[in-house]
């Protein structure tokens, strides 16, 4: 679990904040906060079993210190071991306050409960060639683990491993979450996330995905009033009515599928209208009262699926591109989708991603933000660390929803959920879906197929309202 709603920070920007706080208050204040926070966590998940306790050279050692010396004042049985004499001049003070030995790191035996506090937040180099195979072992002969902010050994704001042990069970963090909790590694390898408030105020674009605060239609509600959503068929129409079905489960009050010809399938109430070209798309998307489009969802990628993108990218619409809808733009999107007045949201996987926008080095958030601001869209980077931002800046990030997820036609149940949600007036349409959708797999249980989806996101909204 990732705690709801928190903000996301990176290293420079943790920093900054605790600068400003060191600025009013002495230093080891703070430090005596943070480790009273992982004294907490421990005591809890220890269940009176020894302790060990690992300090690094810096700040992180310092809270590991205070840790140490809590919990044995708390009556449990704690060693510690460090890399090293501290290296700061609040890791030195805390140490001084420890009043008992301080074992080598390379000596340490292994205890059921582990401390991690070697290195936090900030790490940007590998671990030395020793310190990881002796962390490792530590951690993998552990009961119970709990990493100070960060393991040691992933990069704060990629989660990119620097030599980080597998098999921690918990990490706390510090005030804020940071990228590596996360993405990339950090989703393996932080294990339980945990957020601390040791007194330093963070303000952050960044978030976390919280639940969406939702509300039952008014009394006055009707099919238009709760959304006209239109979802464009095309080569293969199981994709296309996925999509609708979400978007009808998902709030829409009217949900249009605009198909070639006569097809079946799909709940009975889904309304279907021929379209046979992007002619015939262009001139049914000028009815005012649509509130969103899809595109993409098995849409194909012949001289028909172009016509049928170009008449929606035309439209004065909001509109929800997704699958053959994002490899046909390719590289040209951001040309393309600069174009719009019309709201936007692009819902790629990490292919059709790296497939639309330069830059393949960066990290997640940074290259999802890039993409966002450059076309002048929202962009769902979908994945188990989803990422969400948008023109203005904001990032919202989901992580650790379902692996059952990892089949084929779950993205066009988000297309759909999306849409019925844009089409609904929600402002933080894309946070939302992105919610329900991972709350709908939670509820669908073990390997579900996407059609059971839309089936659970009744529930999801009830859990919203």
């Amino acid at each position: 679990m990732i705690p709801p709603g928190a903000p996301i920070v990176t290293a420079a920007q943790m920093r900054a904040a605790e600068e400003a706080v060191f600025r009013r208050e002495p230093q080891e204040d703070v430090m005596e906060r943070a480790g009273a926070a992982v004294a907490r966590e421990v005591a809890r998940f220890a269940q009176g079993a020894p302790v060990l306790v690992l300090a690094g050279p810096g700040n992180n050692g310092g809270d590991a210190y205070v840790a140490a010396r809590l919990l044995k004042a708390a009556g449990h049985d704690v060693a510690i071991a460090a890399s090293g004499e501290p290296g700061t001049g609040a890791a030195r003070a805390m140490h001084g306050r420890w009043d008992g030995e301080v074992g080598s790191l390379y000596q340490a035996r292994p205890r059921p409960v582990l401390v991690d506090g070697l290195f936090g937040t900030g790490l940007t180099r590998p671990l030395e060639r020793g310190i990881a195979p002796v962390l490792a072992e530590l951690v993998a002969a552990a009961r119970f683990s709990l990493a100070i902010d960060l393991p040691s050994g992933l990069a704060t704001d990629t989660g990119a491993d620097l030599g980080v042990p597998r098999g921690i069970s918990a990490t706390l963090a510090l005030g804020a979450l940071k990228p590596a909790h996360l993405l990339d590694k950090g989703l393996e390898r932080c294990g339980h996330v945990l957020l601390a408030d040791i007194g330093i105020p963070v303000e952050s674009p960044w978030r976390s995905v919280s639940r969406p605060q939702l509300a039952a239609p008014g009394a006055w509600a009707h099919k238009y009033s709760r959304g006209l959503v239109v979802v464009v068929e095309g080569d293969m129409p199981g994709a296309a009515r996925l999509a609708a079905h979400a978007a009808m489960a998902g709030g829409a009050g009217y949900t249009v599928l605009a198909s070639a010809g006569e097809t079946s399938g799909g709940p009975d109430a889904l309304v279907r209208q021929r379209i046979a070209s992007g002619d015939d798309l262009a001139d049914f998307l000028t009815e005012t009262r649509i509130g969103a489009v899809v595109v993409g969802p098995g849409l194909g990628r012949d001289r028909r699926a172009e016509g049928l993108l170009k008449a929606a990218l035309n439209a004065n619409l909001p509109l929800i591109l997704d699958g053959d809808a994002l490899t046909l733009l390719g590289k040209s999107a951001a040309a393309w989708l600069q174009r719009r007045t019309a709201a936007t949201w692009l819902t790629p996987h990490s292919g059709e991603f790296d497939r639309m926008f330069e830059g393949g080095e960066g990290d997640k958030i940074t290259r999802t933000l890039m993409a966002a601001a450059e076309a002048r869209v929202t962009v769902i980077h979908k994945g188990a660390d989803t990422v969400i931002a948008t023109p203005r800046g904001e990032v919202r990030v989901l992580s650790r929803a379902s692996s059952w997820l990892s089949t084929a036609g779950t993205g066009d149940v988000l297309a759909g959920t999306l849409a019925a949600q844009v089409a609904g007036g929600n402002k933080q349409a894309a946070e939302a879906a992105v919610w329900l959708h991972a709350r709908a797999a939670a509820l669908a249980g073990p390997a579900f197929i996407a059609d059971a989806l839309p089936m659970h996101l009744p529930q999801a909204i009830s859990e919203c309202l």
